[in-house]
């Protein structure tokens, strides 16, 4: 007999994560324990310091609210509303309730049964996971020691090459040609010959049952054991081998290997029971070579033209798509996309050198600055960069900046033609303001550390990010060096500096709601680099410059040595190192999905764990911003 209550339950809650990562049978078998709890408005789930319950839950219908005591004042810190998951306190920590949970509204509650769940996250690293981060993302202090260890757990046991070639993801031939079991070995050989492909899936109901190429028919039918119009039963390779999407270069070398095979077919559960997603082979791999980091910096070193160098930054993002896929650690990500891209912007530069008519006449240093001199340049953006040279007699500093200038236009024209664009702000080596000696330059900083207007202050933001691409690093040391030096205990400058930083505005409104553009182009999205990565990153540029941090401009490793630094705000400066790798691949991922700059996002295309996890993100950036409110005096700053 059919049990219709828990049939209603599974189907609701597999819509939602963590219970998506449940089969089948696993979700029917959970919800045939799921008790349902009926509310009336401002009714308690629990209170602080009751003792834990046997269950976690579920919102079905209505919003519960979070409560905690704050400067002795019950304040509500959360929100939850339909498909969240919330108390999981048991499941994490033995203390009794730190949060009080109260309905908002009208409320039907899944109370899922403690004892019963548990084996799901043993036997499961996703949900667990999954939960690790909910409950985090919910405690006071989202980002304890203990918290860190679980959420950065992957990152720890990683252990990469130094290209990471065999760690990508295959990439999936997904026109994939298929036909019945029924065809003639001719037919199927008709169809391989159409579309040029060296083998045939042969399906039922969209599930593979098996597969010929090209070596089959030279076996079997070829020496004349079948003849071309038997079926294609007769000689296909069945059950068919398959895997998951996303399955590494390194899994399927290995399942080719050990099985003799030089196809996988990926369906999407993995079996042959399930839908066909697509196929790829040994010659796929063989392609995708390509795209292996060292066979790319070697190209890009031999290059002789801009056409080429184009081509090598399409293979680049190809390259970062597959880590995107794969999930490597944006650690990883950032060093190899970063050293890439800093390498075809050198080669350039050495080949508009070889194209003037001399060798520079004193020594430079071409500066990538923004987020390409933090490291932070994934995708393609704009160029920001400028160049600082040698110090001259006055007699010859038009003439000396006249030829940077001129070698400046043609890197910038040819930066564009590979990938990236000119600076709307004209921020680039070729504007005479930005090509400049290093006295000019100390000058020049001087400058705008002392008038601390709008536009100096953002030139600050711009500029106090570079990074040497090319050229004498004595250079760009001495200009780092005096940067430390004109802001060391220039409480004025880092105050103004700290005020700018907190006109970014707030991620979120009241309670949970995202905050979006109000007209526009973007409205009614919300722009991720203005309300979530800009706090970030001008917190850690902030502070950094405050406790004279020198030579790290990457805003995670900012915060990081934060940490080491500051053991009293250790937890802090940790999350924020967390969320600015967190917010940088998100916008990475929507970036390279909707082919465009990932900035501006439309939030109902946002999961309900995608949401989780930005929330989590801006507790953090709302937490660094109170501490530079009071580090620098800033309490009334609106």
């Amino acid at each position: 007999m059919k049990n219709t209550i828990a049939e209603r339950v599974a189907d609701f809650i597999k819509n939602f994560p963590p219970f998506d990562l449940l089969d089948k049978s696993q979700l029917l078998d959970l919800s045939k324990e799921v008790k349902i709890s009926y509310l009336d408005k401002e009714s308690t789930v629990y209170n602080i310091n009751d003792p834990l319950h046997d269950q976690f839950y579920m919102i079905y219908k209505g919003a519960v609210k979070l409560k905690k005591y704050i400067n002795e004042k019950l304040e509500t810190i959360d929100q939850f509303d339909e498909g969240d998951v919330f108390g999981l306190r048991p499941l994490f920590a033995k203390e009794n309730y730190a949060i009080t949970s109260i309905t908002e509204e009208e409320t039907i509650l899944y109370c899922i049964p403690i004892d019963i769940f548990t084996p799901f996250i043993d036997n499961n690293k996703d949900v667990r996971q999954y939960l690790i981060e909910s409950f985090a993302s919910n405690t006071e202090n989202p980002f304890s020691n203990e918290f860190q260890k679980k959420l950065l757990e992957d990152d720890v046991k990683l252990d990469f090459t130094k290209d990471m070639f065999e760690m990508q993801p295959v990439r999936l031939i997904k026109n994939v040609i298929t036909t019945k079991k029924t065809s003639s070995i001719k037919e199927a050989a008709q169809l391989m010959t159409e579309n040029n492909v060296g083998s045939i899936i042969i399906e039922d109901k969209e599930c593979p049952i098996g597969i010929i190429t090209d070596k089959d028919l030279r076996l079997h039918v070829a020496t004349g054991n079948y003849s071309i119009n038997d079926d294609v039963s007769k000689i296909m390779i069945s059950p068919v081998k398959c895997y998951k999407k996303n399955i590494t270069i390194a899994q399927a070398q290995i399942t080719m290997m050990k099985h003799k095979i030089n196809q996988i077919v990926v369906t999407k559960d993995g079996t042959p029971s399930s839908k066909i997603l697509g196929v790829f082979s040994e010659h796929d791999i063989i392609v995708m070579k390509g795209t292996n980091p060292s066979v790319l910096m070697k190209a890009i070193k031999r290059s002789n033209s801009t056409k080429e160098l184009k081509r090598i930054r399409e293979k680049i993002m190809m390259l970062l798509d597959g880590y995107i896929q794969q999930n490597i650690p944006l650690t990883h990500i950032n060093n190899i996309i970063f050293e890439l891209n800093d390498a075809s912007i050198k080669r350039v530069v050495e080949r508009c050198i070889e194209k003037m008519d001399q060798a520079p006449p004193v020594k430079f240093a071409w500066m990538s600055l923004g987020s390409q001199g933090r490291k932070e340049q994934l995708l393609h953006t704009d160029q920001d960069n400028a160049i600082v040279f040698e110090n001259t007699d006055d007699d010859h500093l038009e003439e000396v900046r006249t030829y940077f200038l001129t070698l400046a236009k043609k890197v910038n024209k040819r930066l564009k033609m590979i990938g990236f664009d000119y600076c709307p702000g004209e921020m680039m080596a070729k504007n005479p303001k930005y090509c400049l000696s290093i006295d000019e330059w100390e000058n020049q900083f001087s400058s705008w550390t002392r008038e601390t207007e709008d536009d100096e202050l953002l030139l600050c933001s711009i500029f106090f990010d570079f990074a040497l691409t090319y050229g004498d690093i004595n250079l760009t040391n001495q200009l780092a060096d005096h940067i430390i030096e004109i802001t060391k205990g220039n409480l004025i400058f880092q105050s103004k500096l700290g005020a700018s930083s907190l006109r970014s505005p707030s991620p979120l409104g009241f309670f949970r709601q995202f905050l979006v553009e109000q007209d526009g182009e973007h409205k009614d999205h919300f722009d991720l680099k203005k309300r979530a990565i800009m706090p970030v990153t001008d917190a850690g540029r902030l502070l950094a410059l405050h406790y004279q941090i020198k030579h790290i401009n990457n805003t995670a490793e900012r915060f990081e040595k934060l940490a080491e630094l500051l053991p009293e705000d250790q937890e802090l400066f940790y999350s924020c190192a967390y969320a600015s790798k967190a917010l940088l691949k998100f916008r990475t991922k929507r970036g390279l999905r909707h082919h465009d700059s990932g900035r501006f996002i439309a939030l109902a295309e946002l999961s309900k764990e995608e949401k989780m996890k930005l929330k989590r993100c801006f507790k953090a950036i709302n937490k660094v911003q109170e501490l530079v409110k009071l580090k620098f005096n800033l309490k009334n700053f609106i």
